[in-house]
Parts: C-alpha cells; sequence; structure tokens
C-alpha cells in the first residue's frame, strides 16, 4: 500500500512563502501521475500542481507562476514551493498519486479535477495551509 505523508503548513502573511514535503513510499520518479491537491473551506477538492514521470508539471491556472512543483527522487520526496501566497491559497493540502494513469493523462487532474473522477489511489493526510492578510 502506497504511503504518502504531507508536512510543511503552516499560518503566513499574505505575500509569504511556504514549502511543502511529501514523503513517498515509493519511488517518486515513476511511470504514474502524482501531485499536489488542495480543498479550501466550503470549496471543492482541487488539483493543484502534478506532474507525470519525467514529464512536465501541470499548474492550475490560479497558482501559475507562484507555485512550483519538484522532486527529490533520492529522497522519494515531492515538493510544492508556494510563493505570493494569498487568502484565497487557505486549504488542507494533500499529496496524491494516480498509479494507474498512462502518458499524456496527469495533467486533467490540474485543469478539471473537482473532487470525483479521476483514480487517485493514493492520499496522504493533508497539511494546513493558513494565509492571513
Amino acid at each position: 500500500q502506497v504511503q504518502l505523508v504531507e508536512s510543511g503548513g503552516g499560518s503566513v502573511e499574505s505575500g509569504g512563502s511556504l514549502r511543502l514535503s511529501c514523503v513517498a513510499s515509493l519511488r517518486t520518479r515513476g511511470n504514474y501521475c502524482i501531485g499536489w491537491f488542495r480543498q479550501g473551506p466550503g470549496k471543492e477538492r482541487e488539483g493543484v500542481a502534478v506532474v507525470y514521470a519525467n514529464g512536465s508539471p501541470s499548474y492550475a491556472d490560479s497558482v501559475k507562476g507562484r507555485f512550483t512543483i519538484s522532486r527529490d527522487n533520492d529522497k522519494n520526496t515531492l515538493y510544492l514551493q508556494m510563493n505570493a501566497l494569498s487568502p484565497e491559497d487557505t486549504a488542507m493540502y494533500y499529496c496524491a498519486a494516480d498509479l494507474s494513469a498512462p502518458p499524456g493523462t496527469c495533467a486533467w487532474y490540474s485543469e478539471h479535477y473537482s473532487g470525483t473522477g479521476g483514480a487517485l489511489g493514493a492520499w496522504g493526510q493533508g497539511t494546513l495551509v493558513v494565509v492571513f492578510s
């Protein structure tokens, strides 16, 4: 069973930065889709940033230019660097993986995912990010 453990959340002032980490019990550079998702108060869960194997990452429009997803494959760790945070980024952030995603489909999660659909079979427990103004 895949295990994903997130950390790095916290409270930060608007305009600030945070880096989230997700330690995975599988190789982060594998032929599957893995990424970051979030669910804000009263909102649907959404994809934030995802990446497939050696492919280019895909970002939700709301975070493009501010968030960066990266991996340290030696540590099996996925990161999300978040800059220029705003109160709208307040949410529980999750690391999740779709181990059956074929190539070319990963971007769907950052572009269209809203809590249903797909095959995200592995989820972390989440880490809370609160941005105050």
